[in-house]
């Protein structure tokens, strides 16, 4: 099962998301015990002030080739769990977001 689901005009994308995370980077998909899949990023920015949300935003428009406009969150600003959305074809999204985790298994 994808954290991602299409939209109208584009997706939206559940996260788990680590702040201060050494680097920044996509991890792959994770099923939670809920059942529930999300994508596992981490930042190295903290989780002060909304910077953690930003390098988030910023590190998922560079990893899919769109403009930091189109993605924006949706609901989690204070927590790790979060939901985007992404504005863009939904295909070509989708796409993107396989190759970046088809080589990373939970």
């Amino acid at each position: 099962m994808d954290p991602w689901r299409y939209s109208a005009g584009g997706m939206t994308v559940a996260l788990r998301v680590t702040p201060r995370g050494g680097r920044d980077g996509i991890d792959g998909i994770e099923t939670r015990g809920d059942g529930r899949s999300v994508l596992k990023v981490r930042v190295r920015a903290p989780a002060d002030g909304g910077e953690a949300n930003r390098a988030v935003t910023e590190l998922l428009a560079k990893a899919l080739g769109v403009p930091k406009a189109r993605v924006r969150l949706l609901s989690g600003a204070t927590s790790r769990l979060k939901q985007i959305a992404i504005d863009g074809e939904p295909e070509q999204l989708c796409e993107a977001l396989r190759g970046l985790t088809s080589a990373k298994p939970d």
